[in-house]
């Protein structure tokens, strides 16, 4: 959505509270037709002890499946269970 700056002034509330409704929204706050600034939802923080428990996790799941203790080795790859695709910290 783009908004001029007059207008975002008179409606931030609004826009703010459309912005908490869909996190995935974003105001672009326009001067003379050009984007100066943005307005979207910040990202959530991981809850804390969240990457702990999910390495517990994955540990369990790892053992489960008979992995070798050398392939199974997670703080090795934590970096990718954390931050990879499926990680808990985006």
């Amino acid at each position: 959505m783009k908004v001029p700056t007059s207008e975002a002034r008179r409606r931030l509330p609004k826009l703010v509270r459309q912005v908490q409704q869909d996190p995935t929204l974003t105001v672009e706050i326009l001067v003379r037709d050009e984007p100066v600034a943005e307005l979207r939802a910040i990202r959530p923080h991981p809850m804390p002890g969240e990457a702990a428990r999910k390495l517990l996790v994955l540990a369990r799941r790892l053992a489960k499946s008979g992995a070798r203790a050398a392939a199974s080795n997670v703080s090795e790859t934590v970096k990718d269970h954390l931050y990879g695709p499926g990680g808990i910290i985006r």
